[in-house]
């Protein structure tokens, strides 16, 4: 008999339902004994015990489905050990739920502060996989997570639209695309989308070079700029100021976000109509595509496998295009950035791509 558990915390995406359905089919067809419990609500489900059996009809149908079937939830890893309202210990409970129910392995399926508390749990002895989720792709430790193939579908696609109304009117748009600490997504989606600029929150821009590239696109005939934005992109001068100060400059500005001020000082600067178009959570909706369902269905299996050879204490990751068990203590809290002197950024600059430097 195997008992596993699976939760889902965090920001939803489109694949999470592909890769549990990976996980379960790869156990499913190789053991004959086998009960699975899904908690609902991510953490909380495992902290308040609230979970349901589930078996592998619940799992037919849902590779093509975005979201999760178990629900989600954040519960931030600062205040993991700071009791709840009613003086429980978050930890302590988690505990005891994983062992009321004799579990062997907990599958946990999430970003960079679930993978933290994942590895909490290792630490404090549990049997725990993790599946790196997560739109930005910016888990340590794996070539790329599930979410991101389907986001760089639907930015692009934002990007792709925006440039026939752009064109028609001879404007400059901005596409504010997700991402506050690193610049994956926009980076891909910027240059898929054909984005005239991309302003990452790795490469602080200087507001002045990013009208001169729009002033240069001008004067050379061309009647219309894009520009990919991450909506945690930053200006020179905001990355000189310390944490604390940034953090009350940002309270304090008078925008929306980082690209209705970018916009502000382009029309001062230019005189040239702007418009500020943003996404938002779109880009965690929808199905996932094909490439996200081959990853989460090759990941799915790769942890199945794991538990199959009773190998614990691993994210299951891509490294060269292979599945990899890398182990949690060394990847949990590690943050994947866009290097500003990666070749991708080179060759993008060497096609013309400004980066507001």
């Amino acid at each position: 008999m195997k008992r596993i558990g699976l939760l889902t915390s965090g920001g939803d995406c489109q694949a999470l339902n592909a890769a549990m359905r990976g996980v379960v089919k790869g156990l499913y067809e190789n053991i004959e004994d086998l009960e699975v419990y899904g908690f609902l609500n991510g953490y909380k489900g495992l902290i308040y015990c609230d979970y349901r059996r589930l078996d592998s009809r619940d799992f037919s149908g849902i590779l093509t489905k975005g979201g999760t079937i178990l629900g989600s939830s954040r519960v931030p890893f600062k205040t993991i050990h700071v009791p709840d309202e009613k003086g429980l210990d978050k930890v302590a409970a988690m505990k005891q739920t994983y062992n009321r129910l004799t579990l062997d392995c907990l599958v946990i399926l999430g970003g960079n502060g679930t993978q933290k508390t994942a590895n909490l749990l290792r630490e404090e002895g549990l049997n725990i996989l993790h599946l790196p989720k997560t739109i930005d792709n910016d888990i340590y430790g794996t070539d790329i997570t599930f979410g991101f193939q389907s986001a760089i579908n639907i930015a692009t696609d934002a990007i792709d639209c925006i440039h026939t109304t752009a064109a028609s009117h001879n404007r400059v748009f901005i596409v504010e695309v997700m991402g506050h600490k690193v610049g994956w997504l926009t980076l891909y989606a910027g240059i898929a989308g054909g984005a005239d600029i991309i302003l990452l929150p790795e490469i602080p821009y200087d507001t002045d070079k990013v009208i001169d590239a729009i002033n240069k696109r001008s004067q050379a005939g061309k009647g219309f700029t894009i520009l990919a934005v991450a909506e945690g992109a930053i200006s020179k001068e905001d990355a000189a100021l310390s944490k604390k100060e940034y953090k009350k400059r940002v309270a304090n500005r008078m925008f929306p976000s980082v690209s209705y001020e970018i916009a502000d000082q382009i029309m001062k600067a230019s005189g040239q109509e702007v418009r500020v178009t943003v996404p938002g959570h779109t880009q965690r909706g929808g199905s996932p595509c094909p490439a996200d369902r081959v990853l989460c269905t090759r990941l799915g299996s790769a942890a199945a496998k794991a538990i199959i050879d009773e190998d614990y204490g691993y994210m299951i990751g891509m490294v060269n295009g292979n599945t990899k068990r890398v182990p949690l203590k060394d990847v949990a809290g590690k943050l994947k950035v866009v290097e500003p002197d990666c070749q991708m950024i080179k060759e993008a600059k060497r096609t013309g791509i400004s980066f507001g430097i």
